[in-house]
């Protein structure tokens, strides 16, 4: 083995079924709603202009939808690495509700999508609390995925980079078009 294998097997293999519970719920994108919803309210708060909260908001729709299609729409199917859960070598790991993922797993598009989106908000809020917790949610799902069985921690390391190269690339673009100077935004952040 590796030590991916090895540390993807490792994490796999400490479960309990509180935790498979847990892990469950954490890593649907279902349960994540209320915070897209909250997080979308702070940047109206935030920016307060129409215009401008739009604007971020397609922002953070780029950064993700890219994200997500350069993990999952041109990367995956180009290196097409197995999911640990349909690597045969790697048989038998802790399946959770008979979840395998698809076929393929580099690169983890939950690390990217959920990267980007706490990344981009971290930038564009610039608070310390905010950012510890997105960047704690961030680091929950990627466990989750782990946990589950459906990524190798390299697949997660790849889709956490792809996720921060795109927050950081939409959010110099939202600087230069809106010219959001946000060490000046309105109160909402410390």
């Amino acid at each position: 083995m590796n030590i991916d294998a090895d540390i993807l097997l490792w994490i796999n293999g400490h479960s309990a079924p509180w935790l498979d519970s847990a892990m469950w719920t954490i890593s649907r994108a279902k349960t994540w709603i209320p915070l897209y919803v909250l997080l979308a309210g702070l940047i109206a708060w935030r920016y307060r202009s129409w215009r401008t909260v739009l604007l971020i908001l397609i922002g953070f729709g780029i950064a993700v939808g890219l994200s997500d299609w350069l993990c999952s729409g041109l990367i995956k199917p180009l290196v097409c690495r197995l999911r640990p859960t349909h690597e045969p070598a790697l048989d038998p790991l802790h399946l959770v509700n008979g979840y395998t993922g698809g076929r393929y797993g580099f690169c983890s598009s939950h690390a990217a999508n959920t990267m980007a989106c706490g990344l981009l908000f971290s930038l564009l809020y610039r608070n310390k609390t905010a950012t510890a917790s997105l960047m704690t949610w961030v680091a929950l799902n990627c466990y989750s995925r782990m946990y589950l069985g459906v990524h190798y921690p390299s697949d997660i390391i790849v889709g956490l980079l792809i996720g921060a190269l795109w927050a950081v690339l939409v959010f110099a673009a939202l600087r230069y078009w809106l010219r959001v100077d946000v060490e000046a935004a309105p109160p909402g952040g410390s």
